[in-house]
């Protein structure tokens, strides 16, 4: 049996909705949250591991793929919207690929959607409330005096749970989401532009903090589907005081890990103490045989970064970006933990005996990577971003250019960055999501890209 939960939103004052699964009673669901006139309600139910599962919910029939049998399908996806004007685009424009996602489903169901991080772009919220635009305008010591007032909070979070359902609520998307089951982790567009990375005390902020926690709370209920106090945490959820929301699911033969790369982030690290510790502990005693996919938001393998910081630390007004490039495993502010990062990669993949893929987004491009262990090649899946904009060619080729200096952080074991089947460009421009398929214990992979279609397998 495959166990399932599913987020119900209704009226404040609406008694939840009948769900049925398989036809056979009713499920009595738990209330999250109580907001803004709307209640959050989680669904517990299980459905038989196969193809023909399904649930009812109120006068809606749901189809699910529960099949983790030696013929499966899962998709990953990231990046879903973009900085400004997301939603002033035509609908169809937007969601092109969430359409043809949602054709190759109704071909060859998914058993699973896998979300790597910036589900939404909350990069709005800077206008949710006029006391918040005027602080993000403010000089950096009023912005540290300030007070993050109750109607301040109410704006905020008010925005993030009503951005959440606009987005949930769109054409395909909905469909998809109704009938395969998501797993999900944040990133900075989840919370803001570069939450982590910002210089001069701004997390310390008492306004930021707020915000920080609102974004918080939202992902609990609309991403983990979880109370946003912390009470009754999912077992999948190892830090059990919600400090650190990294998560793992076990499945026949595949396990997906996703460490929290934002809760604890800092200019100087990419997890705390508290993550670090649920990381190690959730790589440990995974199901003999089964493939660990390991989500990292950001990268794990990616370009020479160093050299631009270096000239960007030099350049009159650039120092902007250099929150992005901060945002990365190859900053040089986090080498030596993404050494860490790395050498924990390999342990598992040597020493515990798993093939290891990363999957991982946020770029806005598509590509892929290959870390060379002691004893055998772990494969990094990039594709981003199924809604955002793909950037210039100019951009995609710089970062190739990058790539090709090279950058290798463990001696002897070399990383290196690889054009997409089928392509010449170690990255491709164009916008994109990934799919995985498992025939008996042979495993490839396919990206699909908006122009150029769906790439040849990669045996990984």
């Amino acid at each position: 049996m495959a166990k399932i939960a599913a987020l119900v939103i209704t009226r404040q004052d609406d008694a939840p909705p009948v769900l049925s699964p398989m036809g056979e009673g009713s499920i009595t669901p738990v209330k999250l949250a109580e907001k803004f006139g709307r209640s959050y309600w989680r669904y517990d139910f299980s459905l038989p591991g196969h193809a023909g599962a399904w649930y009812d919910l109120g006068d809606d029939h749901f189809p699910v793929s529960t099949d983790f049998g030696d013929d499966v399908d899962l998709a990953f996806i990231s990046c879903n919207g973009q900085e400004e004007g997301d939603l002033d685009r035509p609908i169809a424009q937007r969601n092109a690929l969430w359409h043809d996602l949602c054709q190759r489903h109704e071909l060859k169901p998914f058993s699973l959607l896998l979300h790597g991080g910036d589900q939404i772009y909350a990069d709005a919220v800077w206008q949710c409330h006029p006391d918040i635009t005027a602080w993000h305008q403010a000089s950096n010591s009023h912005k540290k005096s300030a007070v993050f007032t109750d109607e301040m909070a109410d704006a905020v979070l008010k925005f993030y749970l009503d951005h959440y359902i606009t987005i949930y609520s769109l054409p395909r998307i909905a469909c998809l989401m109704a009938q395969v089951p998501s797993v999900m982790m944040w990133d900075d567009h989840d919370i803001f532009d570069g939450w982590g990375s910002h210089a001069g005390g701004f997390q310390e902020m008492a306004v930021a903090r707020g915000m920080f926690d609102a974004a918080r709370y939202a992902f609990m209920v609309m991403q983990l589907c979880t109370a946003p106090d912390g009470s009754a945490l999912p077992d999948s959820i190892y830090d059990r005081k919600a400090r650190s929301l990294g998560w793992r699911y076990d499945y026949p033969g595949v396990t997906v890990i996703a460490p929290d790369l934002r809760s604890e982030r800092r200019r100087g690290a990419v997890m705390g103490d508290v993550g670090w510790n649920m990381l190690e502990k959730m790589v440990r005693n995974v199901p003999p045989s089964n493939r660990i996919l390991l989500m990292s938001s950001v990268p794990a393998i990616g370009p020479r970064l160093s050299v631009v910081e270096a000239i960007l630390h030099l350049m009159p007004r650039a120092q902007k970006y250099e929150d992005d490039l901060r945002d990365q495993w190859q900053s040089r502010s986090h080498r030596r933990e993404w050494c860490r990062f790395l050498e924990l990669i390999e342990d598992i993949a040597d020493n515990d005996d798993h093939d290891v893929t990363l999957l991982s987004g946020e770029i806005h491009l598509a590509t892929r990577g290959v870390f060379e262990t002691r004893s055998r090649v772990v494969h990094q899946l990039v594709a981003s971003g199924i809604a955002h904009q793909a950037p210039p060619q100019a951009f995609a080729r710089c970062l190739g250019f990058l790539a090709w200096l090279g950058e290798n952080p463990l001696k002897g074991r070399p990383t290196r960055l690889c054009p997409l089947p089928g392509q010449s460009s170690i990255y491709v421009a164009e916008r994109n999501y990934l799919i995985l398929s498992r025939h008996c214990s042979s495993w490839h992979a396919n990206w699909h890209l908006e122009q150029s279609g769906l790439t040849p397998d990669l045996k990984i």
